[in-house]
């Protein structure tokens, strides 16, 4: 509000902001009905929809006792005490860190344009994540479309963190109700049990000072999930992948035509998967993702020394040939051969030995990986069909059969079983060693741990991706 003085008269010049929201006027009373009527439209929707699920009597005349209004604002000033508001989230780096504080963290960005993070965003860009660590119990659907909830270009939540004077006046017709009110729902941004971690929390040492022996020389840092960033993440890639753009410049691409537009890619995308079978326990924007969250390529330049060829008769004999696999191989062959004493430190070398070749057959794989898909169906090919899964998954792109197939095969538990085999006539050939079916089953062990744990990843990020597909489509 600005004050002038003109010849001796006292002017006052305000801003419409002003009245709306300073602290000589009240907010128009207009506004204050307006806002009103939103809100009772709302609550009358909500309520129609809980009373369209409802199984009984009772429970219909529960819900009307309920989103009656002011009854249902209490309501949820009842429930904040229970959930928190927040862009970080401690449950996706521990789901049991319940006592553990979350974040509500916009912070400004000056001097930290060259950084990503949530402080390129203000509260109206960025969305806020609803947690309870109670469980999803707490996770009211209705309270978060409350906040989503827009009036005069800004949202409840918005005007909660003001302390919006016109949403103050439109929750009761009692001052001392109302503020009361307005002060209930706007703790939802304050840490539950104060701003705490939790000994399940990743937690870094990070020394500051020159003298490591001393505590005060570090700070404790404990990394939180940002949550609200990886939502604006999610949002914008699945737009670039299943957008009507994005669908209309594949289209274009695959039959050769020109596209007047813009095209995003984003290659080596993976899917982390969060909350398994109950996203929602984690957080309500885990849960509108259906738990998945994008993480972009971080990876060092891929140099290739020669080109990947793609093994046409015998995997296992590709694979040997491979410089890291000769020198491991050697090493495992010679330290057997000098009969070891049967101790724990042999046990260990040798399950380390041995853990390096599994490590390096899936180094393998992944570079057979990077083939072009559909590879196996060269009339050349002469892998048996368990193989061909195991290095071509992505032919199940392209031929329904061979995904069906692929599907109903045990294929990881016979590519361990042929690793083993592989590695006792290896160890075998030559040399006065005589392994069998203990050895095989000991090598196996090894190999069935890395391959059905990569299986498992590999046919979750599969589905994750034919799910995004499915949902492009139908959108």
């Amino acid at each position: 509000m600005a004050l002038s003085f003109s010849a001796g008269v006292f002017k006052t010049k305000m801003k419409q902001e002003d009245l709306m929201q300073g602290d000589f006027f009240d907010p128009p009373k207009h506004s204050v009905n307006k806002l009103k009527e939103e809100l009772q439209s709302f609550l009358q929707e909500r309520l129609e929809k809980r009373l369209v699920a409802a199984k009984s009597e009772e429970k219909r005349q529960q819900f009307v006792e309920r989103f009656r209004y002011e009854s249902w604002f209490y309501y949820a000033a009842s429930k904040i005490k229970k959930l928190r508001a927040a862009t970080h989230v401690t449950k996706y780096s521990h789901p049991s860190a319940s006592k553990s504080a979350d974040l509500y963290s916009i912070p400004d960005a000056e001097g930290k344009v060259h950084l990503v993070g949530t402080h390129l965003f203000n509260a109206s860009q960025l969305q806020h994540d609803l947690s309870a660590p109670g469980g999803a119990a707490d996770l009211d659907s209705d309270i978060k479309e409350f906040f989503r909830l827009k009036h005069d270009g800004k949202t409840i939540f918005e005007r909660v963190l003001e302390k919006d004077r016109v949403l103050q006046e439109a929750l009761s017709d009692s001052p001392s109700k109302a503020q009361d009110l307005l002060k209930g729902l706007a703790c939802i941004t304050e840490p539950l049990n104060g701003k705490q971690a939790h000994t399940l929390n990743k937690q870094v040492y990070w020394l500051i000072d020159d003298d490591p022996m001393q505590d005060k020389s570090f700070y404790l840092i404990s990394p939180l999930f940002a949550s609200s960033l990886a939502h604006v993440l999610f949002s914008r890639i699945s737009e670039s992948r299943f957008g009507s753009l994005a669908k209309e410049a594949r289209s274009a691409s695959r039959e050769g035509k020109l596209f007047n537009g813009e095209y995003h890619d984003y290659p080596n995308l993976a899917v982390q998967k969060i909350g398994g079978s109950n996203q929602q326990n984690v957080s309500q924007l885990n849960s509108e993702r259906g738990g998945q969250n994008y993480l972009l390529a971080s990876l060092p330049p891929n140099w290739h020394s020669r080109s990947v060829y793609a093994p046409m008769t015998e995997s296992f004999r590709s694979f040997q040939r491979r410089p890291e696999v000769r020198r491991i191989l050697n090493d495992l062959k010679r330290f057997l051969e000098s009969d070891p004493a049967k101790n724990m430190h042999t046990r260990d070398l040798r399950d380390d030995l041995t853990a390096m070749l599994a490590d390096e057959l899936m180094l393998f794989t992944l570079d057979i990986h990077s083939l072009a898909p559909g590879w196996t169906m060269d009339e050349r090919c002469r892998l048996a069909p368990d193989e061909q899964f195991w290095l071509d998954p992505g032919r199940a792109e392209l031929d329904t059969e061979f995904a069906i197939a692929r599907r109903q095969s045990d294929w990881a538990e016979s590519i361990s079983a042929r690793a083993a085999n592989w590695l006792n006539g290896r160890l075998n050939g030559k040399s006065e060693l005589n392994f069998g079916d203990s050895e095989h089953q000991q090598w196996k062990s090894e190999f069935d741990g890395v391959l059905e744990s990569f299986r498992r990843q590999l046919d979750d990020m599969q589905d994750a991706l034919r799910d995004d597909d499915d949902e492009g489509d139908a959108a």
